[in-house]
């Protein structure tokens, strides 16, 4: 399965990334049934690394614990990595 980054990740004009967390939730029911979430996960984080800053949108989607988690794991990878969450 090719996960394709405009699903959830816009890229932006300056190293800016725009991270749907609605779009993501979504991708990461689908990843579920799949068997893929880690694949997902991965994917996102090697996006995030041409890019300097991040900005999640719609972050109401991020109720559910496990996917809020998995996305911590990513944003505080992408922040030591000298990254910054908007």
């Amino acid at each position: 399965m090719r996960i394709e980054r405009r699903d959830f990740l816009a890229l932006k004009p300056g190293r800016r990334a725009e991270l749907s967390c609605e779009r993501l939730y979504m991708r990461f029911l689908d990843s579920q049934s799949e068997g893929t979430t880690a694949q997902l996960f991965d994917q996102l984080a090697a996006d995030l690394r041409g890019t300097a800053v991040v900005q999640l949108t719609q972050t109401a989607w991020l109720s559910r614990a496990e996917l809020r988690a998995r996305l911590d794991d990513v944003l505080a990878g992408f922040k030591a990595a000298g990254g910054r969450v908007a």
